[in-house]
């Protein structure tokens, strides 16, 4: 199979349904959480989520098709533009809060199923309120400065030496579901760290765990069909069950997937290096 045809293949579905394709790959992408508000009776997507980190506190954006506060005037380009280039349809730069960092990687086709999605959706007029972040970072200068020494714009490429399972979850892992995001560490200026990849980090007051193959500090002493069940309802090998972010995570992300993404997410995070869990 082609990398285009991997990447468009979703057996659960008819490949003209774009709709509920784009239904599917917005779960993978992990859309619902961040752009939900953490409140009752909050309506999905329509953002306005609180997210702290060390630069001031950001809020996620209505991604319901509303013409005024939502993404409703946005065309195709401005879209793929959004998650590939990290700009909006005016030209300004996002914050890499929104992590274009890893959607970069995303295909075409996945990504205007995506919108195909949210523009079904009912358009919810729901202003966001401006980010409270700090002096240095209060201009989209900052943001734009940041992009050209940090962030270079590329599509993922499947690697012929792995099989389509593996690249399957390579491309869900690193790029739609964007798991590096909150699982591998940053520096100063808030650049993941490739050296540590996957190897766990410090969101706010929350510890997020290493997640490589290290079998004391991650999760080395998982197999396959652990990692799935885990993806699925949240449980541990020893019978526990998961708390904090991830709770979210699980249930709007990837308990959503069929039964053979999850274990591509799990082939692949099977093949990472044992590393020792970051420093704080």
């Amino acid at each position: 199979m082609g990398a285009a045809a991997m990447m468009a293949a979703l057996s659960a579905f008819a490949a003209d349904d774009i709709v509920e394709r784009g239904r599917y790959l917005t779960y993978a992408g992990g859309c619902i959480s961040c752009h939900t508000e953490d409140v009752e009776d909050a309506i999905p997507l329509a953002g306005g989520r609180a997210m702290e980190t060390p630069f001031g506190t950001f809020y996620s954006p209505n991604l319901t098709p509303d013409m005024k506060s939502g993404i409703g005037g946005w065309s195709d380009d401005d879209f793929v533009d959004a998650f590939w280039e990290g700009v909006s349809p005016d030209g300004k730069h996002y914050f890499p809060a929104f992590p274009y960092t890893s959607y970069t990687g995303a295909s075409r086709d996945d990504l205007l199923a995506i919108k195909a999605y949210l523009f079904s959706l009912e358009p919810v007029p729901k202003e966001t309120a401006d980010h409270d972040l700090a002096w240095y970072m209060s201009s989209r200068i900052a943001a734009g400065a940041w992009k050209a020494v940090n962030f270079e714009p590329a599509r993922f490429e499947p690697d012929p030496s792995q099989d389509e399972q593996w690249n399957r979850g390579a491309y869900l892992v690193r790029h739609l579901g964007h798991c590096g995001e909150c699982h591998t560490p940053r520096n100063a200026i808030g650049v993941s760290q490739a050296d540590t990849e996957m190897a766990g980090s410090t969101f706010g007051e929350e510890k997020i765990p290493n997640i490589t193959t290290h079998r004391i500090d991650g999760i080395g002493r998982w197999s396959a069909s652990d990692i799935e069940y885990f993806l699925d309802i949240g449980m541990l090998p020893d019978g526990d069950f998961t708390g904090s972010s991830m709770v979210d995570v699980i249930e709007d992300n990837t308990s959503k997937l069929t039964r053979d993404d999850r274990l591509a997410i799990a082939s692949y995070l099977k093949s990472l290096p044992p590393r020792e869990s970051a420093e704080d």
